[in-house]
């Protein structure tokens, strides 16, 4: 007899607001979406409920009292890659910037539309998971550069063939592996988030916040040149000699 199949648990999304009838919205908009929640106030509770939960998505403000926003998301880059969602005001564009670098998968500005949110939370949880139904992809092999796209993780080898692992967030891979597809070939702004941020309005000089990052994550694995910065044009990967 066939066991039945145990239903898929809906994603669990951990908003962090300390204006509570912003957090109110939004719960309410993301139980009617059928998902999960839980709400923090501050940043300490946010690290407390997300240790003890693991969700699998992070709405975060970047103003709160006491631990604030970017230091709560410093710590979930210190334990892995699970999507953050900056929520700022309109005028704190140095606070995107900032969140960007430090590994923010996308951000919606203050006022918004909660149903807006809902939507870039789908589209960054769909950006997270694995396509069931796609065909595994061989590895990408770039000059000293692997990258596994079944694994979804990039290693870099030095000549001793000792490989060290690339500890890239889900917008740095992707970026890292358009590039890769196509070494030599210089790709725009414009088409790096077409292909990586599809679903964000993020601004071109955004991308240049993402690959600042990944360009030091390469030196610190030894490749100091492999990102290439064409004057006026966009981005290659360079695999070298």
């Amino acid at each position: 007899m066939k066991l039945p199949t145990p239903p898929v648990a809906a994603p669990l999304v951990l908003v962090v607001e300390d204006e509570p009838g912003i957090a109110t919205i939004l719960v309410a908009y993301l139980e009617r979406d059928g998902m999960r929640t839980l709400f923090a106030r501050d940043g300490e509770q946010a690290v407390q409920l997300f240790r003890q939960n693991q969700p699998d998505l992070v709405l975060l403000d970047i103003h709160l009292p006491g631990m604030d926003g970017v230091d709560v998301l410093r710590f979930i880059r210190d334990q892995g890659q699970t999507p953050v969602i900056m929520v700022t005001a309109l005028a704190d564009d140095v606070d995107k910037l900032v969140a960007l670098r430090l590994g923010a998968d996308d951000y919606v500005v203050k006022p918004f539309n909660p149903a807006e949110v809902v939507a870039r939370v789908r589209a960054v949880l769909r950006r997270s998971q694995p396509k069931a139904a796609a065909a595994p992809m061989a590895p990408i092999r770039v000059g000293a550069l692997e990258i596994n796209p079944a694994e979804h993780s990039a290693r870099v080898y030095d000549p001793q063939g000792q490989a060290t692992p690339l500890p890239l967030t889900l917008t740095e891979f992707r970026l890292l592996a358009l590039l890769a597809s196509q070494p030599r070939r210089c790709f725009s702004r414009a088409q790096l988030i077409e292909h990586c941020l599809p679903e964000s309005d993020a601004l071109e000089r955004v991308i240049d916040s993402h690959l600042s990052k990944l360009r030091r994550k390469l030196q610190l694995a030894g490749q100091e040149e492999m990102i290439e910065t064409v004057r006026s044009i966009g981005y290659r990967l360079w695999p070298g000699d």
